[in-house]
């Protein structure tokens, strides 16, 4: 299960990215707003290369935003391969990315807490992060789905619909 994980999560995180990407180019010419240097800042720090203020590191940028969405969207192949699939599960997967975004941004002291963020800013930044995580949920639950059910799709077709006290399958199943 791991080894599919692993490079149907690379798929799928790189996949919800260039959905990701489009659209924030999309809102971008919309808005007005700038391009943020704070991915390329952030792996500045993490890596210990020289920052350069006043130099915007674009090709940093790129890659920390696509390497970060491709890496984290292993999670969300874990996470489908599972069997935790669907809207719910891609819910859930969004606040892994955002979770990880800001950990690390704060780690490095690039960014601040989401709370002290200006509102707008904040809407901005939850909308597309949530486009990732649906996007890449979405390739995840597909990819995941040609192997069948998960373990915990297997466990809850053992009586359908809500119950307490319903034990897990034995292990050879």
């Amino acid at each position: 299960m791991m080894k599919r994980a692993l490079w149907q999560g690379l798929v799928a995180g790189a996949a919800g990215t260039v959905v990701m990407t489009l659209g924030e180019k999309a809102e971008q010419r919309l808005t007005g707003r700038p391009d943020s240097y704070v991915p390329a800042r952030t792996l500045e720090r993490l890596t210990g290369l020289p920052e350069r203020p006043g130099r915007q590191p674009v090709q940093l940028n790129w890659a920390m935003h696509f390497g970060q969405g491709a890496l984290v969207g292993v999670l969300g192949s874990v996470m489908a391969q599972a069997g935790l699939r669907g809207p719910w599960s891609s819910v859930m997967f969004t606040v892994v990315r955002l979770t990880n975004d800001q950990i690390l941004e704060n780690a490095t002291g690039v960014g601040a807490p989401p709370p002290t963020w200006p509102r707008a800013e904040l809407v901005v930044d939850l909308l597309h992060k949530s486009v990732y995580g649906f996007a890449t949920g979405a390739v995840a639950d597909a990819l995941a789905a040609r192997n069948g059910p998960g373990p915990g799709q297997r466990h809850a077709m053992m009586r359908p619909g809500r119950h307490s006290a319903v034990g897990p399958p034995p292990k050879d199943a």
